[in-house]
């Protein structure tokens, strides 16, 4: 497992188009979520425990944020040729085990992941209400299942973006296992 930090995709770029088959049995695509002021792309994946330790907070905040507009959806970019646990499968049925209250899409090309220069699990991308990056940084300071949360970076973005204004520049970087990219 080797741990990485996501790279700097520049604040104020605009949201790269993807379309991408669901667990759902639906294509989604940025288009799917235009009636959203804001939203919320996590790159993430089954296997990973950084990804599997922040999921609850991700869930929470879900819920939360659904009725302020905020949408959020999941993309697994892993190989699922060498990590079987990240199969599309495997997605489907973690999607249902959790309840997941967002679309959980499959990159299988792993061209979204590569075009958003993902990096690792989960990494984080929250676009506002002209799609436009305004916050790329980690959900909080959790990295294991049994830390606690003592700050709330990406609540506290949604709450700034939800007030119409920009959050801070100064972002902490998602850290988490790397994308398992194909050979």
């Amino acid at each position: 497992m080797t741990l990485l930090s996501s790279l700097n995709l520049p604040l104020g770029s605009d949201i790269i188009p993807f379309s991408l088959p669901g667990v759902d049995g639906v294509v989604h695509s940025v288009e799917s979520f235009k009636e959203s002021k804001n939203l919320v792309v996590v790159f993430t994946c089954n296997h990973c425990p950084y990804a599997q330790a922040t999921e609850p907070y991700l869930l929470e905040l879900a819920h939360k944020y659904s009725v302020a507009d905020v949408a959020f959806v999941a993309i697994n970019s892993n190989d699922a040729t060498t990590y079987v646990d990240d199969s599309f499968v495997a997605m489907q049925k973690r999607a249902t085990d959790m309840e997941y209250p967002f679309p959980y899409l499959y990159d299988e090309s792993q061209e979204v992941a590569k075009a958003y220069q993902a990096q690792c699990t989960p990494d984080i991308y929250v676009f506002d209400s002209a799609r436009r990056l305004r916050y790329h940084g980690r959900v909080n300071n959790v990295r294991t299942k049994d830390d606690v949360a003592e700050t709330h970076e990406l609540q506290d973005a949604l709450d700034v973006l939800l007030k119409g204004e920009v959050p801070n520049e100064n972002q902490k970087s998602s850290m988490g296992c790397s994308i398992k990219w194909k050979q």
